[in-house]
């Protein structure tokens, strides 16, 4: 299976037919159709029936190009990544976090690396369920994560980067909003959105405030579904100060509670690079600096 029936395979599968097929990947149509032939061949079952009216993709077909759109993309970003690489850059460090705004000086360390590593780039990757076993594969140099997810991995280094509170979450209209601090008692009446992967300390505290009887709750499957049903006036939630994005569309107000969230971010054993204690250091320079950051 060569590239170029992948990409002849994907926008067959768009156009349905092979004229525009054809002539939007710039080759003529007898080319297009024995490439496709070539490549069901290959693959042993039909991925389109043909017709009259032009081209229709089989079942079989239809999961078969679900997957090569999205490895095709797979590809691409790999490509782009080592033009980038290659044109500029020695080495690499790879950092994986659930969401973008988990650390939010990466930014920051990032841009002062560069100054003092040019020739060392840094690789963001958001990876919400997958992180923790890409990192054990050894497919991701920096892991940021929590202490309590660490105590039984072996060959790691663990080091703390910063300690994060639990915070209400509510429209900025919200009463609630006024407060500096929320306790159980101000959430009584109200309706809280629990789940969606809720780490154990978030946990524990939603379960205190369900087993008061005194709330009505509901599960949310993540947190991007939370905000949406903060945003549409249909609860309020709970959620570590690691999530706050800063962007000012929600009001966030500590919450009344000893539980909080120990940030780590964990190396390999046997990465010694310098680039990447520099890094590191920079980044828990950042966070020790901003005391009055809220976290």
């Amino acid at each position: 299976m060569t590239t170029k029936q992948i990409d002849y395979c994907i926008e067959l599968a768009h156009t349905l037919n092979f004229s525009r097929a054809a002539e939007n990947q710039f080759v003529s149509q007898p080319t297009l159709t024995y490439q496709i032939r070539l490549l069901e061949e290959e693959v042993g079952f039909a991925i389109f029936e043909r017709s009259g009216k032009g081209a229709s993709l089989t079942p079989a077909g239809a999961q078969f190009v679900g997957f090569l759109t999205n490895m095709r993309e797979d590809l691409k970003r790999a490509i782009e990544q080592g033009q980038n690489f290659s044109a500029k850059y020695k080495d690499s460090i790879s950092i994986s976090m659930p969401v973008r705004q988990a650390v939010y000086f990466l930014p920051e360390a990032m841009r002062l690396f560069g100054q003092s590593h040019p020739d060392v780039q840094i690789i963001p990757k958001f990876q919400y369920e997958n992180g923790m076993d890409d990192f054990l594969k050894e497919e991701t140099d920096i892991l940021f994560t929590l202490k309590e997810l660490t105590k039984q991995i072996p060959s790691i280094h663990v080091q703390d980067l910063f300690e994060s509170h639990i915070y209400l979450i509510a429209q900025r209209a919200d009463s609630l909003a006024e407060k500096n601090l929320v306790t159980d008692a101000d959430l009584y009446g109200r309706t809280l959105m629990v789940g969606g992967g809720s780490p154990p300390a978030l946990r524990a505290v939603q379960h205190r405030l369900i087993a008061s009887g005194k709330i009505n709750y509901f599960n949310s499957a993540d947190h991007d579904t939370t905000l949406t049903n903060v945003a549409a006036g249909r609860g309020v939630c709970l959620a570590p100060g690691f999530l706050n994005d800063h962007s000012g569309q929600f009001a966030w107000i500590p919450f009344d509670c000893s539980e909080s969230f120990s940030c780590v971010l964990c190396t390999h054993k046997d990465d010694h690079r310098d680039s990447l204690r520099t890094f590191i250091d920079l980044l828990k320079k950042l966070y020790k600096d901003a005391v009055a950051f809220p976290l």
